[in-house]
């Protein structure tokens, strides 16, 4: 016989009929928990959870190891020790032989036996295997609803024994046997009916109204509640003695909606959920589709609530199709079971239509063709749930029907020929709200921003969100801020949403297995990404497969629903089947394997970036990092349009996995994407990801001692933090990159930094040192043939000149400059000189041609989408206006300026939108307006450590 578990009763483990004691209650406990999820891992923080629930003692994971141990030393006995096994997530049993699965197994088989006897003696056999009140010696948090699951699963049984009884004429038998049970279950509305039924063919009328009449009381009493329309329809039937109530030739109806209503009628939908929400959008869609397009295939991802959606229209439509409510699981999903083929199909609808057993043909062909006259002539709205694909649903389509057909699948059908598509997607957050809040009640309502959190974690997929609400309600001590808090652990967040019969891991689990083997591969390679989204070179690069290969495993994917698409040719994942796909490439692949998929990834990026970077910024050769060739394929660009539009979709993944390299093993890499996207992040004004970028560069490179890496890295973060107005930590880093610079003896970098710093001392108003500073860096660039270097050196020593009142000097070094940059074809160079150009002619009192300069540096800004530098030529613009005595214009542009600058963290521009404001305003006898735009530009130039800009305190002091 081997070894036996057994949990429906006392938890009982035998070894060839002999008992196998020596097991304390807290391991029993601990037992039954793993025996109920068999053949699933299970962590510490599970057992310990389902164990003792909120308030587990200091010992406990103590003592679930002494449980373990305790378990493994009774199945030693037997030398079933291995059943028991550790792995790296936790625990997991795996038993020859369990009860449950014994009884589950049963009652499958009988579904599929034509033999009414043969599915009696099933039935009686499985409940046999009760020895009681399940799990009768456990002490556990788990225990009420685990018990309560297994009930129902019991009760389930002895329905559908009493249905096949009465169905064989045998109620004369079965009174006393339903009788006992009704006594048991009072508030057990179908076996009440069936003793009813059963009592009114034995021709016991009176007894049968009198089980209605205690029934109706019990359920009054008890909850407050009247009884369903099956129930009072039975009832009614029997008042009347319907003559339908009498024996009908029937194999299959566990599931009639009223016994006595003629089975053309019968309602074969599931329970239809009371908390519903939501999903307006899409049942107006089903509730008005055209006539003559009767098929609505509905798809979306494991969770998202197709068969709700579906079982909750089909309830609306009832009316409009009088002729019956049919319903058939395809299990195409379904945990431990193969999907229901065709053929079995068509005879569980056949039934439901009241064709009986002796006509269903046993053809596949026989009974389609049976099934589309059947339906000729009726209204029906019939649920074909969890297909597999098109050609699993397509034998089961009527023909030509009045007919409704909705089908869900986690697959696109798109080959399914003439039906209309529905693919869902997550829940609104309104919806979110309203259906956590349904579940969990007035805790919701008390804490609604910790409700928003919750949903989320939960990436508002309804199947997290009931599993989660449903946690918070069975635990009064939790409060929603506190389930909050458990779901932002990403290690568990999965974990967190299962309960003992369901979970999202598990139902994507359910989904990655239905998968061909390629397609699960780049499946969990997906995973290994650490960025938001990807393209297919990218995925090609990850998986070491062909573009064309890539785009089609991903396309199938999506067509699966286990990828998401927001926009054509880049996919992603829901937030929780990432973290399910990390999870299953951590399991399933090599840290060797996941390690060669990051280096391909990232020598893609690598080498896409320098390409792009090459297009955008052809004369900044000398920066760029030298990187070796590689055989990943690389985003081809013919213009400069594509290179950004590139780098503008992957910024995220590329900072990211700059980031992720940083923090592993791929130092080199971290710090050559950072060098690489300086001038792209700089250029667009994205420094958040600058300093992140350039901050991790610099960590990589200190922690491998490589000097080379670091002084790059330091010049990098120095001039963003110049760009946000952060002068004194710039001059920090920017002195610490020129000595690293002068120890390594690089010339190019020690130029840098010299710019950069004269750049501070030139907003700090110090314009001695500026050109200290500045004539360096020139002298640098020009020793080492570096043009770029030496126009912007040139550009910024005018700025100090003009600054200083040397007018001549400052437009001589401008237009050397600008010569320069259009020489190099470096049109951002072109555009800052054209706007400094236009600032000394204001400074000049030449408003026209200041007006002109800016101009064209701001067209030029916007052709190159540079809005980094947008807010200069504005606020210069806005100037030249109010010299022209424009000032509603002027009002204009400094406005305009204000905003971006503000958008873009460019407080130096800010500063000087607010001062030009407050000019403006002043002129227009606006002082109230012309003091506030004042006193902002004054606190933004004392936080910028700026001595008097522009004699703003003096406008301060005329204003009063």
């Amino acid at each position: 016989m081997g070894v036996r578990f057994a949990v429906l009763g006392p938890v009982q483990v035998t070894a060839d009929g002999r008992e196998l004691t020596g097991l304390a209650p807290r391991h029993r406990a601990v037992l039954a928990y793993l025996l109920l999820h068999a053949g699933t891992v299970l962590n510490a923080d599970q057992l310990i959870d389902a164990v003792w629930g909120v308030t587990p003692p200091d010992t406990a994971r103590a003592q679930i190891q002494a449980a373990v141990t305790a378990i493994r030393r009774v199945l030693r006995e037997a030398g079933a020790a291995r059943l028991l096994a550790t792995r790296a997530g936790g625990y997991t049993i795996d038993p020859p032989w369990l009860d449950t699965q014994e009884f589950a197994g049963q009652m499958a088989a009988v579904q599929a036996d034509d033999d009414p006897d043969a599915a009696v003696r099933r039935i009686r056999d499985a409940l046999a295997l009760w020895r009681g009140q399940p799990l009768a010696d456990v002490n556990a948090d788990y225990v009420e609803s685990a018990r309560s699951r297994l009930e129902q699963r019991r009760l389930s049984a002895i329905e559908r024994l009493a249905d096949i009884e009465l169905s064989a004429g045998r109620h004369e038998e079965l009174i006393d046997e339903l009788s006992a049970h009704v006594a048991a279950y009072p508030l057990r509305e179908r076996l009440s009916g069936q003793l009813m039924l059963a009592l009114h063919r034995a021709g016991r009328q009176a007894d049968a109204l009198s089980v209605a009449r205690a029934f109706r009381e019990s359920l009054v009493e008890q909850q407050g509640l009247d009884p369903g329309r099956a129930f009072v329809a039975l009832e009614q039937a029997i008042l009347r003695d319907d003559p339908d109530l009498q024996i009908r030739p029937s194999a299959d109806r566990r599931d009639e909606a009223a016994p006595g209503e003629p089975a053309r009628r019968a309602n074969f939908l599931p329970y239809d959920v009371p908390d519903f929400a939501g999903r307006i959008t899409e049942l107006e869609r089903i509730a008005g589709h055209r006539p003559d397009v009767p098929i609505l295939a509905i798809d979306g991802m494991a969770g998202i609530g197709k068969t709700a959606l579906v079982v909750h229209a089909a309830h609306r439509l009832a009316d409009r199709y009088p002729d019956g409510q049919l319903f058939v699981d395809l299990q195409a999903h379904t945990a431990g079971h193969e999907p229901v083929e065709a053929g079995a199909a068509l005879e569980t609808l056949l039934r439901q239509l009241g064709v009986p057993a002796e006509r269903v043909p046993a053809s596949l062909t026989a009974r389609a063709a049976l099934w589309r006259a059947e339906l000729a002539g009726r209204k029906t709205v019939i649920v074909l749930d969890n297909a597999t694909d098109t050609a699993h649903v397509r034998p089961l389509l009527p023909g030509a029907s009045a007919s409704l057909v909705l089908i869900t699948s986690r697959r696109r059908l798109i080959d399914l020929d003439g039906a209309h598509a529905l693919s869902m997607d997550v829940l609104m957050a309104k919806d979110g709200v309203e259906l956590f809040t349904s579940i969990v009640g007035e805790r919701a309502k008390a804490e609604p921003a910790a409700v928003l959190d919750v949903l989320q974690l939960c990436g508002f997929l309804p199947l997290a969100v009931r599993i989660a609400a449903a946690r918070l309600r069975h635990r009064p001590r939790w409060t929603v801020g506190y389930l909050a808090d458990r779901l932002r652990d990403e290690r568990r967040r999965l974990a967190e949403l299962s309960t003992s019969d369901r979970g999202v891991a598990a139902a994507f689990t359910l989904s990655y297995v239905h998968l061909e083997a390629e397609r699960q591969r780049m499946f969990r390679l997906l995973g290994v990404h650490p960025g938001r989204d990807i393209d297919a070179y990218a995925a090609a690069a990850l998986a070491g497969v062909p573009v064309d290969e890539a785009e089609t495993l991903l396309e199938d994917l999506l067509d699966a629903h286990v990828l998401v698409q927001h926009e054509p040719g880049r996919y992603t994942f829901h937030d929780l089947l990432r973290e399910h796909a990390r999870a299953t490439a951590s399991a399933e692949e090599t840290s060797d394997t996941r390690h060669d998929a990051l280096t391909r990834l990232l020598d893609h990026y690598r080498s896409t970036a320098v390409a792009a970077i090459g297009v955008l910024y052809p004369f900044g050769k000398l920066r760029r990092p030298a990187i070796p060739e590689t055989e990943v394929e690389t985003v081809p660009f013919r213009d400069d349009a594509e290179a950004t539009a590139w780098l503008d979709a992957e910024r995220v993944n590329l900072v990211a996995a700059a980031a992720h390299a940083a923090d592993g093993g791929w130092p080199i890499h971290a710090g050559q994407l950072a060098t690489t996207l300086h001038p792209y992040l700089d250029g667009h004004a994205h420094h958040a990801d600058g300093i992140t970028l350039h901050a991790k560069a610099l960590d990589a490179a200190r922690r491998r001692g490589d000097k080379a890496a670091e002084a790059p890295a330091l010049l990098d973060l120095a001039w963003v933090y110049w760009r946000q107005g952060r002068y004194e930590e710039s001059s920090e880093t920017c002195r610490s990159a020129l000595d690293l610079c002068r120890e390594i003896g690089d010339l190019l970098g020690q130029s840098r930094a010299h710019n950069t710093l004269g750049n501070v001392c030139l907003r700090q108003q110090e314009y001695a040192r500026a050109d200290h500073h500045l004539r360096h860096a020139l002298g640098l660039s020009r020793e080492i043939g570096n043009p770029v270097g030496e126009a912007y050196a040139l550009s910024n020593l005018g700025i100090s000149h003009e600054r200083q009142g040397r007018y001549t000097e400052a437009l001589d070094h401008h237009h050397r400059a600008l010569e320069l940059h259009r020489r190099l074809r470096s049109r951002n160079g072109e555009a800052r000189v054209l706007d400094l150009l236009g600032q000394v002619y204001q400074r000049q009192g030449r408003p026209e041609q200041a007006h002109d300069h800016h101009r064209q540096a701001l067209e030029l800004c916007r052709e190159l989408g540079n809005r980094n530098d947008e807010a200069a030529p504005l606020n210069g613009l806005g100037e030249a206006a109010r010299s022209l005595g424009d000032h509603g214009q002027a009002a204009a542009r400094h406005n305009e300026a204000l905003s971006i600058a503000r958008e873009l963290g460019n407080r130096p521009e800010e500063a000087r939108a607010h001062e030009g404001l407050a000019r403006v305003h002043r002129d227009r006898g606006g002082f109230e307006p012309a003091r506030d735009h004042a006193k902002r530009a004054l606190d933004l130039y004392t936080d910028l450590r700026v001595p008097d800009a522009g004699g703003i305190e003096a406008l301060l002091a005329e204003l009063g």
